[in-house]
C-alpha cells in the first residue's frame, strides 16, 4: 500500500510518528463504461484549457484561488503544506470521547495508521490505553487542503482513524414529513417488534455478506453477450398497511 500521509499522532506531549494508509477500497460493483448512443464509441474526460482547447498533461496543472473574475493567485505544493506545518504535520488529539456519544451520520472514511520506525512503543501505549478506557481519541487534521476531524480507535493490533464529517456537513432532516404524536403504536405491536428483534439479533459477521446485486448484473451481462435474453429478478413490493402490521410480524416471527 502507498502511504497518503505522513506525520505524528499528537499525545499531550508525546508525538507518535505514523503513516496513514487508506483503510477501504471499491473492489465490488461492475464498471460501466460511458458510450455515445448513436455509435456506442467509448467517451473520455479530457482536461481542456479554456483559452486554447487544448488538452494539458497533469505536470502543467497548478492550483489556484481567484480572487477576482478572471484573476487567480497561484499556489505551489510547498505553500500550501507551510500555511501551518504543524496542522499539516499533526493529528492533533483534542479530547477523549465515548463512541456513543457521535452519531453515525458523522463517520466518513477509515485509514490504518502505522508507526514510523522507533515509534512502536508510544503507538502501542496509545493503543493500549485507548482499548483499556473504550474510549476514542478525537483529532483534527489537515489533508488535501482541508481540515477535517477524525476519531482514532484501536482495532486488532492497529489505531484505525475515521475521517469525520463537520457538523455544517450534516443535513438536519427538519424537512422531512415524518410521522407525529398523533400517530399512535400500541404496546402490542410494539412487544411483537422487539421479539423480532431479539430473534434476528446475532454477532456481526462481515464476511456472511456480499454484493448480490452485482452478481446478478454479472450474470445479465453474460446472457447478453451470448446472445440470450437476460432473466430479470422482478419483485413486487406492497407498502404494509397500519391495519395489517400486526399480522406480518406474527408472520416474520413465524419464519
Amino acid at each position: 500500500m502507498r502511504s497518503l500521509w505522513t506525520g505524528s499522532i499528537s499525545f499531550g506531549l508525546v508525538n507518535i510518528p505514523v503513516h496513514m494508509y487508506s483503510g477501504s477500497e471499491s473492489r465490488h460493483g461492475i464498471d460501466l463504461d460511458m458510450l455515445h448512443k448513436k455509435d456506442h464509441a467509448p467517451i473520455r474526460y479530457a482536461r481542456v484549457c479554456r483559452s486554447d482547447g487544448k488538452e494539458i498533461a497533469w505536470d502543467d496543472i497548478v492550483k489556484g484561488y481567484e480572487y477576482q473574475e478572471g484573476d487567480y493567485v497561484v499556489l505551489s505544493q510547498e505553500e500550501l503544506d507551510s500555511a501551518d506545518e504543524k496542522q499539516t504535520k499533526t493529528l492533533d488529539i483534542q479530547q477523549f470521547v465515548d463512541a456513543p456519544e457521535i452519531d453515525i451520520r458523522y463517520f466518513d472514511k477509515p485509514y490504518y495508521l502505522e508507526p514510523d520506525e522507533g515509534a512502536g512503543k508510544a503507538y502501542k501505549l496509545l493503543h493500549d490505553a485507548l482499548e483499556k478506557s473504550g474510549k476514542l481519541a478525537l483529532v483534527e487534521f489537515v489533508m488535501h487542503q482541508r481540515e477535517h476531524l477524525g476519531v482514532i480507535k484501536p482495532v486488532g493490533k492497529a489505531l484505525v482513524l475515521t475521517q469525520m464529517r463537520w457538523p455544517t456537513d450534516i443535513r438536519s432532516g427538519a424537512d422531512l414529513k415524518l410521522p407525529g404524536d398523533d400517530t399512535k403504536v400500541t404496546k402490542a405491536e410494539v412487544d411483537l417488534a422487539m421479539e423480532l428483534i431479539r430473534k434476528e439479533t446475532k454477532p456481526f459477521a462481515p464476511e456472511d455478506y456480499h454484493d448480490t446485486y452485482t452478481e446478478k448484473l454479472e450474470d445479465m451481462i453474460e446472457a447478453k453477450v451470448k446472445g440470450h435474453k437476460p432473466r430479470k429478478h422482478r419483485a413486487k413490493l406492497e407498502k404494509t398497511k397500519s391495519k395489517d402490521i400486526m399480522a406480518a410480524l406474527k408472520a416474520s416471527l413465524e419464519d
